[in-house]
């Protein structure tokens, strides 16, 4: 198999060295990725000064740009979100604003620069609200030139109204860890049949 590279945003509202459940799904769908000759880096951004805005480097200090060169280096992304009072972290939020400069950017032959990328999502939390979330990411990544595999997210929602997170669990559940198998086995199958087989370029 041809080797790619993963890229995850874990976009925990936690600084490290805290715990974090969007921390912890990333560790379990890089693994998987791992299986299809995938090799896995993860970013925690709330460690980093990532400035505002929809620019590619917004200046003074701002750490976007290692990201971002980071992000074009991947050939899958993958956006891990908790769950706040229904939504994505602001932390992912911030991400998909600054992927917003990324829309007019092209290659050599006119293609938006992240056609032939991969995205997928995963989400974690003790409320509902994966499936909005997920809806949103998708929706954004795609429009930035994104393509998301079949079933390319995975997710896991605590009992509504009960304290506990993915992090307490004793052991991952069955349902969960086959989505995440299915993310990483078709993410990993669609990466490489874009690299071998590209988008046409702009006429």
């Amino acid at each position: 198999m041809t080797s790619l590279k993963a890229l995850a945003l874990v976009c925990t509202l936690k600084p490290s060295p805290a715990a974090s459940s969007s921390d912890l799904i990333t560790e379990h769908v890089l693994a998987e990725l791992g299986k299809y000759d995938v090799t896995g880096e993860t970013i925690r951004l709330v460690d980093l000064d990532i400035r505002p805005g929809v620019e590619a480097d917004m200046g003074n200090g701002d750490r976007w740009p290692d990201v971002r060169r980071r992000i074009l280096d991947a050939d899958i992304l993958l956006v891990a979100t908790p769950t706040w009072l229904g939504q994505m972290s602001s932390v992912a939020k911030r991400a998909l604003e600054r992927l917003d400069a990324e829309l007019s950017e092209t290659d050599d032959e006119g293609r938006p620069i992240l056609f032939g990328k991969v995205a997928v999502a995963a989400v974690v939390g003790n409320e509902d609200g994966a499936h909005a979330i997920v809806a949103s990411l998708f929706q954004a990544l795609d429009d930035c030139g994104y393509t998301i595999p079949a079933q390319g997210c995975t997710y896991w929602n605590g009992e509504a109204m009960t304290p506990g997170d993915y992090n307490d669990l004793d052991s991952v559940p069955e349902a969960v860890a086959s989505a995440t198998a299915t993310l990483a086995r078709n993410a990993a199958h669609l990466a490489r049949a874009l690299r071998k087989e590209p988008y046409p370029p702009a006429e």
